[in-house]
């Protein structure tokens, strides 16, 4: 993708539902020209479609721009304050789907009270996603992360008849995929590739079943 020096600035303009260039240059404060320059170099990289003058972006279509930015050397830091968690659960949950898996977000369970980010379910086999929208963290952060997600699994699993469930953890930083506690740890630039190895690697990693 071509990308123009004013990028990040224009990330605060991909948001769901129609956008004119003339809102796009209002909230990003970048010149008319510009914005339909950035715009139109979007939709020729498959990013959004175009309907009577509006411009139509989906949750996750922030997160891959921001990809591309940072493979092209644009600073991690002024990228990550223009993020949020809806971008990165969007992706994740549209990678999920693009492989077929049916996908849940934001799902609750009760008694305790939990949130699991995303659910992908295939084949018999519910991956629970953890989206860590993180700046930085520590090996003990992931560690007391693991060591929830591995909870909300379980509850998942208990409340899920004939189910089998393996926990992960999807990072934004991360440079490479990691486990601890044989629980995946992986970056959302490898996530896609990680779901494309899953049923083979499955024996490496926690899975959760009924006892």
């Amino acid at each position: 993708m071509k990308t123009h020096p004013k990028m990040i600035q224009g990330l605060n303009g991909i948001i769901s539902g129609g956008v004119s260039v003339k809102d796009f240059s209002t909230v990003t404060q970048i010149s008319s020209i510009d914005s339909e320059n950035i715009l139109n170099n979007l939709l020729n990289n498959g990013i959004g479609t175009l309907k009577d003058n509006f411009y139509f972006f989906e949750d996750g279509d922030k997160l891959k721009i921001a990809m591309t930015l940072l493979e092209n050397g644009f600073p991690l830091d002024e990228i990550s304050v223009v993020l949020d968690w809806r971008d990165f659960e969007g992706l994740t949950a549209e990678i999920l789907s693009s492989k077929n898996f049916a996908v849940i977000k934001n799902m609750m369970l009760t008694k305790p009270r939990m949130e699991i980010d995303v659910v992908g379910i295939r084949l018999g086999i519910a991956i629970l996603i953890d989206c860590k929208h993180w700046k930085r963290y520590n090996s003990s952060s992931l560690a007391s992360a693991v060591k929830k997600q591995i909870e909300r699994t379980k509850q998942y699993v208990a409340k899920t008849e004939g189910s089998m469930a393996v926990p992960v953890i999807v990072t934004l930083y991360q440079d490479k995929i990691d486990f601890i506690d044989k629980v995946p740890i992986v970056p959302i630039f490898q996530f896609s590739s990680f779901i494309d190895e899953f049923y083979g690697n499955i024996e490496e990693m926690k899975t959760i079943e009924k006892d």
